[in-house]
């Protein structure tokens, strides 16, 4: 294991359908909306592919519309794991997703910018 750090990340979202927003987060055709460009899926095995780059990543974890786990197959991201995790906000009646994920040190800032540059894009494609 790499000295890689879990951080995490939340993301508000005013009025959001908790089903579509999970079909975003879990299906092939919604992640490839706005987490990859393209996705496919093999029983628990998701490979997600931008440009040339091609990863694969096992689903851990899933307790429907709530959290879902993945974990990176390839190289020294095997003991890593992305999730996340939808909560609503009782008080506002807002939904908040929650995004874990590792990265080195010196990288972490770059990380957290990818997921909100990704996360903008993700509130486009469910029209927020």
């Amino acid at each position: 294991m790499t000295g890689k750090e879990k951080f995490h990340i939340e993301y508000i979202f005013d009025k959001v359908s908790v089903r579509s927003l999970w079909n975003h987060l879990t299906t092939p055709p919604g992640l490839s909306l706005w987490f990859a460009d393209d996705v496919s899926v093999n029983g628990r095995r998701y490979v997600f592919t931008w440009k040339k780059i091609r990863e694969e990543a096992e689903l851990l974890e899933e307790k429907p519309g709530v959290k879902v786990r993945y974990r990176w197959l390839d190289g020294d991201d095997a003991d890593y794991y992305f999730e996340f995790l939808i909560r609503s906000i009782e008080l506002t009646g807002a939904t908040s997703l929650e995004i874990t994920d590792f990265a080195e040190p010196d990288e972490k800032a770059d990380a957290i910018a990818l997921w909100d540059s990704q996360v903008e894009v993700l509130k486009r494609t469910l029209g927020i």
